[in-house]
């Protein structure tokens, strides 16, 4: 059994969102904090459940269903999501956790979200995808690519942006002033304020 594929805004019948990123750094044992975002795009009321699983090197360690407010299924209405705050606890690090979105009628899962949890130990100061990590070998730079593409983009802003030389002119006395800026008719004047 492998891990499910992840597709970006894939459910057809339902998709699922969280605040967790990527990857972060989590000791077995302890509560993992999360919000859960479910959203039902579709014309009629659907009824959902919550599965989670962990998965090491595409072997599955674990496969649960997460009740919400203590039952398996809940209901999200037509064009309507909800927010589902919560805290998933394992006894596993150093695994991808997948959670699915199941939709009662077809009874599959409509769409997932995932996050990889990475022990203390093993994290040290690079994300785990990133070129030289512990446990990575070669280099993935598309990550890296990924990662640079904001400071890349800004940096093309700047230069677009910029002007050229533009000559500064040093106002010292009113009468200078009145030669430099235009008539005051040219001018465009702000209305007065509110009392």
């Amino acid at each position: 059994m492998s891990p499910p594929q992840l597709r970006v805004m894939a459910g057809e019948l339902g998709d699922i969102f969280w605040d967790l990123p990527p990857w972060i750094i989590y000791s077995p044992g302890y509560d993992l904090g999360c919000t859960i975002y479910v959203a039902n795009h579709t014309d009629e009321e659907k009824e959902y459940a919550l599965m989670g699983a962990l998965y090491r090197n595409g072997a599955l360690l674990s496969e649960e269903a997460l009740p919400v407010y203590g039952y398996t299924w809940f209901k999200v209405a037509a064009g309507d999501f909800i927010r589902i705050y919560g805290a998933l606890r394992f006894d596993e690090t150093d695994a991808d956790l997948f959670v699915g979105l199941i939709e009662r009628e077809s009874n599959m899962a409509t769409d997932s979200v995932s996050t990889r949890l990475v022990s203390p130990a093993a994290a040290g100061a690079l994300p785990p995808t990133w070129p030289g990590a512990p446990g990575i070998v070669g280099a993935d730079w598309s990550a890296m690519l990924w990662m640079m593409m904001p400071v890349m983009m800004m940096a093309m802003m700047v230069a677009i942006a910029r002007p050229g030389k533009e000559k500064v002119v040093v106002v010292a006395t009113p009468e200078e002033a009145k030669e430099i800026l235009p008539p005051e008719e040219a001018r465009r004047l702000l209305p007065p304020g509110r009392e």
